[in-house]
């Protein structure tokens, strides 16, 4: 994965912008929003696994999360997948 340094020294952010984020801020940013869905939603006891893989490359963003909470009231299902929107809405933050 590039260091914030990588515009640099010629690394894959070297045609991005000036202003534009790191390739880690911005898997960080969205693995941190995913999390706080997830937390702001369930308990920390209910979840059982949680899973957030994220990647960003070539401009391209992924963001996969996996949620077992089983015993957890509500719909996991559909934390999970407001987690994942929630990754990709704060990415676009960042580049704004």
């Amino acid at each position: 994965m590039p260091t914030d340094d990588a515009a640099a020294d010629g690394g894959a952010d070297a045609d991005a912008g000036a202003d534009d984020p790191s390739d880690q801020a911005v898997v960080e940013t969205a693995a941190e929003a995913a999390d706080r869905v997830v937390f702001s939603r369930l308990d920390r006891s209910a979840v059982d696994d949680l899973d957030v893989t994220v990647t960003f490359e070539d401009g391209i963003l992924e963001v996969d999360v996996y949620l077992n909470a089983p015993d957890a009231s509500g719909d996991p299902d559909r934390v999970a997948d407001d987690a994942a929107l929630a990754a990709r809405g704060a990415v676009d933050d960042l580049f704004e």
